[in-house]
């Protein structure tokens, strides 16, 4: 049986992307790369639910699963901005930047998480918080390291970045690479027009 890496996302208009790239350039250049694994912009996206390693015979199920969850949700805005960091602050090991979205967003991340748990995927064990991944701390990061990074995420501001239609869930794939993830996108399904 093959098995692919996948996960459920919103994907972004190029022109978020490159608002966010903007945005982003003084952290990037005021961390650098030495501790910090930043996104490749173009791999920017919402996760909606990472699902892990899938057989390939269950894509069939998961894309009647995501025509179904896409049906019952109206089509939504989202905004992006505000930096923060996971678990918090004091203890940064993933940078993020904030989503402020209508309850939409919330209903159909539920809906998927219901979807997949039917097709016997394994229940998220934390509360969904919408941001989008910017980067990630090192293993290999020092206390030095760290109050650099609560520093920037101190200093440097972001206001509201742009907002973003959002009309489609994605199935998508990873692959692992030595420089980096690589998606692919698999399956569309478009959310219904308001």
């Amino acid at each position: 049986m093959s098995l692919l890496r996948a996960f459920i996302a919103i994907e972004l208009s190029t022109k978020v992307c490159d608002s966010i790239h903007k945005q982003t350039t003084r952290l990037r250049q005021t961390l650098g790369n030495d501790f910090i694994r930043w996104v490749p912009t173009q791999n920017l996206h919402l996760t909606l639910k990472f699902l892990g390693d899938t057989a390939s015979s269950h894509l069939d199920f998961l894309k009647q699963m995501l025509v179904r969850e896409a049906d019952l949700h109206p089509q939504f805005d989202m905004q992006f901005g505000g930096l923060g960091a996971f678990p918090n602050s004091r203890n940064p090991r993933l940078l993020w930047i904030g989503i402020h979205a209508p309850a939409e967003l919330a209903s159909l991340q539920r809906g998927i998480e219901a979807g997949v748990l039917r097709l016997g995927y394994k229940p998220e064990e934390h509360v969904f918080s919408p941001h989008l991944t910017i980067g990630r701390v090192r293993q290999t990061a020092r206390l030095t390291d760290l109050q650099k990074i609560r520093a920037a995420l101190g200093t440097i501001q972001f206001g509201n970045i742009v907002i973003d239609r959002v009309d489609s869930v994605h199935l998508f794939k990873s692959d692992l690479q030595a420089g980096g993830s690589i998606y692919t996108k698999l399956f569309s399904a478009p959310l219904t027009k308001p």
